[in-house]
């Protein structure tokens, strides 16, 4: 497999189970229990969203359930990637149908993931995905046991002492070449096998090697009634509030040309910006404002100007992106400045309509949306009137 490889993922989240030992509640099983306020399935499709690899995720329910995650995804922006199956009898079944809808889509590897495992990190999938790039088949996300682990008889008596020396607990996500892990479920179908607790056994089953990498210590499934309770009261601890300031500048050159695309608004001018999209300096410096908050890279990272589709796109595209993924990471936008740097056109008399383009694609009030524009006092490429900057700054609150 060549160093520099890129899985196409896809996530196959279980979310088919009855729970009935989390007993029975109004909200309905388990995976849609609240926590912090939203569904236990919420935050795990949050996190892979955040992530950013995921190119589809499938989460595979009981038929009786539509409602409840039809419900439950009102609550994202977008669910473009995310689709739904009906699941089968039993876990194994459920994970074989989720596997045989993602047969020949594309995709080259599948995180299978228990939706009522909710507090995974983005570091865990980055583990995995980094043993996937380097060749791995099959990789299990695992935490050393610290108990002494004993055997006992059905009369309540130990009969064994089993040395926990390279012994693992193992968790989910469990990912796998999609291939391998459809051909090992396909042939225990037929070879009648019904009984494996979890994936990577089933791998096992196939011979196949399956790679540990360190798991996470909270990476708990919630199991009982009480593991839903110590799960809410984790999250209203974890809340607190967490402003972050992001800060982001952009440049492009003036050519000839027959106006320039600044916050959206075209401005009739004899000269224009040269970029690969519509070249508008202010939402490129915003857009790299808010991915700031998050650690989410750059413009140039989501977008690559070596990419053909984007070229002479809106950058209106690009900034809303920035704000889906803020949103992913539980982020709320609380401000947007923008200070243009140009020599001409005027700003002034567009202002206000590039106010409310923000205050629109950012979902916030008009009053939280600010644009500036100053001269370079003749100095510079500015001042030559070669080109325009930007500056912008974006205040988000996350965890509130």
């Amino acid at each position: 497999m060549p160093a520099k490889f890129d899985p196409k993922i896809a996530v196959l989240i279980v979310a088919a189970g009855r729970g009935e030992r989390a007993g029975s509640s109004h909200e309905g099983p388990k995976q849609y229990r609240r926590i912090g306020g939203r569904p236990v399935i919420c935050h795990a499709i949050d996190r892979f969203l955040a992530w950013g690899h995921a190119d589809r995720i499938i989460v595979a329910i009981h038929p009786d359930d539509e409602k409840l995650l039809s419900d439950s995804l009102a609550d994202f922006k977008s669910t473009a990637t995310i689709s739904s199956i009906f699941g089968g009898p039993s876990r194994q079944e459920t994970v074989r149908l989720g596997l045989e809808a993602l047969a020949g889509t594309g995709m080259t590897h599948v995180f299978i993931h228990d939706a009522v495992r909710p507090f995974f990190t983005l570091a865990l999938l980055e583990r995995i995905y980094a043993a996937h790039r380097s060749g791995e088949v099959a990789v299990l996300p695992a935490t050393a046991v610290p108990d002494t682990l004993k055997v006992g008889s059905v009369q309540g008596y130990v009969t064994q002492t089993i040395p926990r020396n390279g012994v693992y607990a193992a968790q989910t996500p469990q990912s796998f070449e999609l291939e391998t892990i459809l051909s090992a479920h396909r042939a225990a179908k037929l070879a009648g096998r019904s009984d494996f607790t979890d994936d990577a056994s089933l791998a096992e089953w196939q011979n196949v090697r399956v790679k540990l990498v360190d798991g996470d210590s909270g990476n708990v499934k919630l199991t009982v009634k009480e593991d839903i309770v110590m799960a809410n009261d984790r999250l209203k601890q974890q809340r607190s509030v967490d402003v972050r300031t992001g800060n982001g500048y952009d440049v492009h050159q003036l050519i000839e040309g027959d106006g320039v695309t600044l916050c959206g608004i075209k401005i009739p001018y004899h000269r224009k910006l040269s970029g690969h999209s519509d070249a508008d300096v202010a939402y490129h410096a915003l857009t790299d404002a808010l991915l700031a908050t998050c650690g989410a890279g750059d413009i140039g990272d989501h977008f690559p100007p070596s990419d053909p589709q984007w070229k002479g796109a809106a950058s209106s595209i690009f900034l809303s992106h920035a704000a889906q993924i803020v949103a992913n990471h539980g982020g709320t936008v609380l401000n947007a400045d923008i200070s243009l740097i140009a020599e001409a056109p005027r700003i002034g008399p567009h202002r206000q309509e590039m106010r409310e383009n923000m205050s629109e694609l950012l979902g916030i009030t008009l009053d939280r949306c600010s644009v500036k524009a100053t001269t370079n006092e003749k100095l510079g490429f500015v001042g030559r009137e070669e080109g325009i900057a930007a500056i912008a700054t974006a205040t988000v609150l996350y965890g509130s």
